[in-house]
């Protein structure tokens, strides 16, 4: 008889970095100190009015108390369609639309539905925390494939082509980028869903930042940029980061029409429908304007110069300047092995994720290590807080960091 409380599976599942963060931030913060947050990417906007009423209107109605289906209410599906027809220029049926629990669901849902024990999946990374521990739940193996900040943290097709084994499944493509907030241009994206609909692999992208560029780069979406896909593309989506509905848990995916039902089947014994009054929020969302998008665009935009300018002015901290999402990933490899005062004497840390406590304990800044993305040797700080807290925590940074030897 087995003496384990916890399955194997559920304990090898890394918790959150960016949660844990974020989540030991806001304790500090809970208990009266002046801790700034770079943890989470959450907008520091509210929830747009227009969407905010639309929830309270469905609130009073009595046909939103009960359940609904599984896949998503149906005007809501038809809207999501709409929507992706008019910005990733993919045409899809709402059939083909699945309605979930925020966008780690549609991740959750989608590699549970693709992947059998032993199948690999191509992996670029720095990659969001959640993606490794979706594709091991399913039994998947992630294969990383590492691009740092001299290529702009976007990888190769050459470097592709050395990952793949015959086990290779699914190549998870993610642009706009978290956590590096790299964005790959048209050319780079048609060339990489040429090469993996050659290989006969799956795609997997998710869009969530679709909307969040800069400079005047554009955004494209490798299933339309690869038509030889075909029906091997799923794309996952959600209105947290374009809204500031990170809270409202509300995403998507879409995909060919029997793995949405196998998926829909899955969500329907996991947690059946999302809440109907959130759907019609999100339905708000999704057939409204992209006003407030554009006005949160530019304040997001103006945090993203001061962050880039503050960081690079730090010794032996590197910041590409990012070109989508909102985070800066840094290159502190070269304070790593340096020594730093602290309260207590001094203390010299040999990882980033050593960096990044340090920088807790001292000077009440939390950021996100490398760590939790991939390979030691980085920090990820998001620029969706507002403009002081920015400034004073880089202020911070540059103070405590200037200090290494």
């Amino acid at each position: 008889m087995s003496a384990a409380r916890v399955s194997k599976r559920i304990s090898a599942i890394a918790e959150s970095a960016t949660l844990a963060v974020d989540a030991k931030a806001k304790a500090l913060k809970a208990a009266g100190r002046p801790v700034i947050g770079f943890g989470a990417g959450e907008p520091d906007f509210p929830t747009p009015d227009y969407i905010v009423k639309a929830s309270i209107e469905a609130a009073s109605q009595p046909k939103y108390h009960r359940y609904s289906p599984a896949a998503g209410l149906p005007e809501l599906k038809k809207a999501i369609a709409e929507k992706t027809l008019r910005d990733s220029g993919y045409a899809v049926d709402p059939s083909q639309v699945l309605v979930t629990n925020g966008g780690k669901q549609a991740v959750y849902n989608t590699f549970a539905t693709l992947v059998d024990p032993g199948d690999e999946v191509i992996v670029p990374t720095p990659f969001w925390t959640t993606y490794p521990e979706a594709i091991r739940l399913a039994g998947g193996v992630p294969v990383e494939v590492f691009a740092g900040p001299e290529q702009d943290y976007l990888v190769t097709v050459e470097q592709l082509e050395a990952a793949v084994t015959d086990k290779s499944k699914i190549l998870l493509f993610v642009s706009p980028s978290n956590p590096t907030g790299a964005v790959y241009s048209p050319e780079q994206v048609a060339e990489i869903g040429k090469w993996a609909a050659a290989k006969g692999l799956w795609v997997v992208t998710d869009e969530i930042y679709e909307h969040l560029t800069y400079d005047g780069v554009p955004f494209t979406s490798i299933a339309t940029a690869a038509p030889e896909l075909g029906d091997k593309v799923v794309i996952l989506n959600g209105v947290a980061k374009t809204y500031a509905m990170t809270g409202w848990r509300v995403g998507w995916m879409i995909g060919p029409a029997d793995v949405i039902k196998a998926a829909t089947n899955l969500q329907s014994h996991a947690t059946s429908n999302v809440s109907n009054i959130m759907q019609i929020a999100a339905l708000a969302a999704v057939s409204g304007p992209l006003t407030a998008v554009d006005e949160m665009k530019v304040a997001f935009d103006r945090r993203r110069k001061a962050i880039v300018a503050g960081l690079n002015a730090i010794d032996g901290v590197e910041c590409p300047t990012p070109k989508g999402a909102f985070y800066v990933y840094a290159d502190v490899r070269a304070l790593l092995g340096k020594e730093f005062p602290t309260a207590a004497g001094t203390a010299t840390p040999s990882t980033s994720a050593e960096l990044a406590a340090l920088i807790l304990d001292e000077v009440e800044v939390a950021v996100v290590p490398g760590e939790a993305f991939g390979p030691s040797g980085y920090l990820r700080l998001s620029y969706a807080l507002g403009d002081e807290d920015l400034a004073t925590g880089v202020a911070r940074l540059q103070d405590f960091l200037g200090q290494a030897k």
